[in-house]
């Protein structure tokens, strides 16, 4: 079973920046396109970064927001810079499986999912 565990969220200051983690269990993280999305109240889950499996291919939505990750760890993470109150939402990081170094952008090409971390921005 595979299980996505993401951590790092909390309450941040405007301007300020924070980091989160997901922690892959289950699968071959190595071989795993992952991705990060968030949602806030009201709205629909929307795109941040992702990263594909293999040649550190990346896409972005927001250059505030930068993905990495540690396969040895089999952890992903997002570095989020300047903070806004706009960015305050449930982040969660995702995962699929692709053939390719392709980025999916869409939360229905995701096959798995973490629990979600809140992060709240204050101004």
């Amino acid at each position: 079973q595979v299980q996505l565990v993401e951590s790092g969220g909390g309450l941040a200051q405007a301007g300020g920046s924070l980091r989160l983690s997901c922690v892959v269990s289950g699968r071959t993280f190595s071989r795993l396109t992952m991705g990060w999305f968030r949602q806030a109240p009201g709205k629909e889950r929307e795109f941040i970064t992702a990263i594909s499996w293999i040649g550190g291919k990346t896409a972005y939505a927001d250059s505030r927001f930068i993905i990495s990750r540690d396969n040895a760890k089999n952890t992903v993470y997002l570095q989020m810079n300047s903070l806004k109150p706009e960015d305050t939402a449930v982040y969660y990081c995702a995962a699929t499986v692709r053939t390719d170094y392709s980025t999916p952008y869409y939360p229905r090409e995701y096959t798995y999912w973490g629990q979600g971390t809140q992060v709240t921005v204050s101004s």
